[in-house]
């Protein structure tokens, strides 16, 4: 029996308070009627006010859909904060529910075994679609899905030759930002802290920079290229090893492709009695939360995340629900923050 006083919510309580029928309602909700912008609204107003909640299996059985969105990722260890993933996932939370659905986030597995993952959320029929993450070359999930037919976007892009969804940031276009910002500030002997050869990311953002030296006529020496995991530790490494080089190659400017390299370096310089920002410029990448607060302010690219993760939900669930889609490939573009350090 129903707790004293409690009225259940049903299709019909929402009509009757939007001034509408039962079946425009429903219909509003699972998105299969187009109604005047004002009954629509009337309708989510109802439906806010009274707390309505349709019944989640009826509604996928009728739908046979799971309303559900995989997403897996690279964990970062225990001892590092990834403030670009926290930025992504509440963007990507916020915007699935108010598309009506929820994401289902599941552990990200190297070489062909993550494919292993997708294929049984697909056969046993718990997502209805999914977004990709750490998109690398020859990434075995695109060809997968690609091959299956099924609903997917990428967050980023992979081979030229491979046409998929996806949304990513133009990171060449930040290095691009980052380094004419150094040379009009004087700086010709820029260097570069960036990620292994076989990183996607890191490889078109330092497109970026190798194409804004060569526009400028400055030839980039092989010692400026430092290449490593983007730790704290590299930065600090690799800047020892920059600062070491003779006067004459010295670089007097350091583009890094995140902000934990740049902190890195920053530190470094600075136990070399470097005054960061005028003895030694450094721009990172991401522009973390941190990065603000530094001694120096630390120069950085901010990558416009919680718009992707929107983009990235908003692709899919129209790719899911049949939509035409006014894009289904969007490149974003990154803003160079100035502050001290640079």
């Amino acid at each position: 029996m129903s707790p004293k006083g409690f009225r259940k919510v049903t299709l019909k309580t929402v009509a009757a308070q939007a001034g509408v029928s039962y079946q425009t309602v429903s219909k509003v909700l699972n998105g299969q009627a187009s109604v005047a912008p004002e009954t629509r609204q009337r309708i989510l107003e109802a439906v806010k006010t009274l707390g309505y909640r349709p019944y989640q299996i009826a509604r996928s059985m009728r739908a046979r859909r799971s309303f559900m969105i995989g997403y897996s990722w690279v964990q970062t260890s225990p001892d590092q904060v990834n403030h670009i993933l926290d930025q992504f996932l509440t963007s990507m939370v916020r915007e699935a529910e108010a598309a009506g659905y929820h994401l289902l986030p599941f552990p990200f597995r190297e070489g062909n075994a993550q494919v292993d993952a997708y294929r049984e959320l697909i056969d046993t029929g718990r997502v209805d679609g999914f977004v990709l993450s750490s998109v690398n070359y020859n990434d075995p999930r695109i060809h997968f899905l690609m091959e299956r037919g099924f609903p997917f976007v990428a967050f980023g892009r992979s081979d030229p030759g491979l046409d998929f969804p996806y949304v990513d940031v133009d990171g060449a276009d930040g290095l691009r930002q980052a380094v004419e910002h150094l040379l009009q500030r004087g700086h010709t002997r820029i260097a570069a802290l960036a990620w292994p050869e076989d990183s996607r990311v890191g490889n078109e953002r330092l497109q970026g920079y190798f194409e804004t030296m060569q526009r400028a006529g400055l030839v980039v020496l092989p010692e400026w290229i430092e290449r490593g995991e983007g730790t704290f530790e590299f930065g600090r490494e690799a800047t020892a090893r920059l600062l070491a080089l003779p006067p004459e190659k010295r670089p007097t400017a350091i583009v890094a492709l995140n902000d934990t390299m740049a902190i890195g370096a920053m530190h470094l310089a600075r136990e070399l009695g470097l005054e960061v920002g005028r003895t030694l410029s450094i721009i990172g990448f991401d522009d973390a939360p941190m990065s603000q607060y530094l001694v120096p302010a630390l120069t950085t690219i901010r990558q416009p995340i919680a718009e992707a993760g929107q983009k990235c939900v908003d692709i899919l669930v129209g790719l899911i629900e049949g939509k035409p889609l006014a894009q289904r490939q969007v490149l974003l573009a990154p803003k160079l923050i100035v502050r001290a350090s640079g």
